[in-house]
């Protein structure tokens, strides 16, 4: 199993605190505006949400926090434009439906740089660094290697993959 880097645990944990004072803020507000009584009501949900695990995406899948890895659809990941870092929340329904969410994007830059393919695998050259793109991406904009792309990195760079923004 992969062990979560420690810059992405520390990012979680940074959206678990902003979570917890954002939500102490709102009960605090509801307070002032309807009273503590309505409050306290807890909210009933008919349906069954089934099983929720919130994670770390690696470029493919999602790394959850039972540190089991997660298949994310090549779709999703290229439609969203996720990039390596983002956090993300898995819903498995009971009938085993997988709904993913992104729910913490990491700062992240777009650079321009030239697609290649190398051994079956579409990486992106940007300043000496390949950086791995989905093929998913790369088919939905028709892109061929030696193509001039748009592609989103996590802002320190540190990263073995690359979510594809546009071929120019």
């Amino acid at each position: 199993m992969a062990e979560l880097p420690e810059k992405q645990v520390k990012r979680l944990r940074s959206l678990i605190q902003e979570a917890e004072t954002n939500l102490a803020a709102a009960k605090e507000l509801l307070v002032s505006l309807v009273g503590d009584d309505l409050v306290a009501t807890p909210v009933v949900h008919d349906e069954q949400v089934g099983k929720i695990i919130e994670g770390v995406f690696d470029g493919q899948n999602m790394v959850g926090s039972d540190a089991k890895t997660y298949p994310v659809p090549a779709n999703y990941a290229s439609k969203s434009k996720l990039v390596q870092g983002d956090i993300l929340k898995l819903t498995i329904a009971d009938d085993g439906t997988f709904l993913y969410k992104q729910i913490g994007p990491i700062p992240r830059k777009q650079v321009v740089g030239i697609l290649t393919q190398k051994e079956g695998h579409y990486t992106v050259s940007f300043e000496g660094k390949d950086y791995r793109v989905l093929l998913a991406s790369v088919t939905y904009f028709k892109a061929k290697p030696g193509d001039q792309v748009s592609i989103n990195i996590p802002e320190d760079g540190n990263s073995e993959w690359a979510a594809l923004e546009a071929a120019l």
